[in-house]
């Protein structure tokens, strides 16, 4: 391999923009319905007026902002039905990446589960303890070990559109700042265990119990109406 493949080539401003915008919205820090102002835009994200027209409408064909006809743009809300349908969507595709995965995955790909695995149980482990200012990290790691988990499911358009879901489920567990403990932990846990057995009729039980369990929690803070 050369050294070219390595080094990604640099993002345009555009696409810089897009992807933070982007993540301050998944991550809570532009919450639901708040006004996205293209001027007050324009000195936070370093992109034009024109530029930041083109990343909010592409963002609202993701259904991650709303466009108000005349009137801008502003995030999109969120609400109980909306959680569940993410929810539902999310336990479909995941399961379906899980069992081809499950069934094509080689030793690299074990490599890349039990790796993600260990990052996220440490990083559980600090939550644990109360380091609650890594949620931002934690849910990284959280999202790499499904990622790993499904990477080997040959199919590009699955795992893209598993992302796109995830993404949106993520937004809503931030909100909620949603954290299970023990229970979340012990099944990540508990995938590892049937991704290394190949036991994919299990793993969709696991996953299934772990997203309900996920919208049960979140909806309890009373924070998603």
């Amino acid at each position: 391999m050369s050294d070219d493949v390595l080094i990604a080539p640099p993002a345009t401003v555009g696409e810089s923009a897009y992807q933070k915008i982007r993540a301050d919205i998944i991550f809570g820090r532009l919450p639901p319905g708040r006004k996205l102002k293209l001027e007050q835009l324009k000195g936070g994200y370093g992109a034009s007026v024109s530029t930041l027209r083109e990343i909010l409408n592409r963002l609202h064909s993701e259904r991650l902002v709303v466009a108000e006809g005349q009137k801008g743009f502003e995030v999109a809300p969120v609400s109980i039905a909306g959680l569940k349908e993410i929810a539902a969507l999310r336990q479909l595709l995941e399961c379906r990446a899980l069992e081809q995965s499950f069934r094509a995955g080689d030793m690299e790909w074990e490599g890349r589960v039990v790796a993600a695995h260990h990052r996220l149980a440490r990083m559980e482990e600090r939550m644990a303890d109360g380091e609650r200012d890594h949620t931002e990290e934690w849910k990284r790691y959280d999202w790499q070990f499904h990622q790993a988990l499904i990477s080997a499911c040959g199919s590009k358009m699955l795992i893209d559109n598993h992302a796109a879901v995830f993404d949106k489920y993520l937004r809503y567990q931030m909100i909620a700042l949603s954290y299970r403990g023990d229970i979340a932990s012990n099944e990540h846990a508990e995938l590892l265990d049937c991704a290394l057995k190949r036991d994919a009729a299990r793993a969709c039980e696991v996953l299934t119990r772990h997203v309900a369990g996920g919208v049960e929690h979140a909806l309890a803070t009373g924070t998603i109406s």
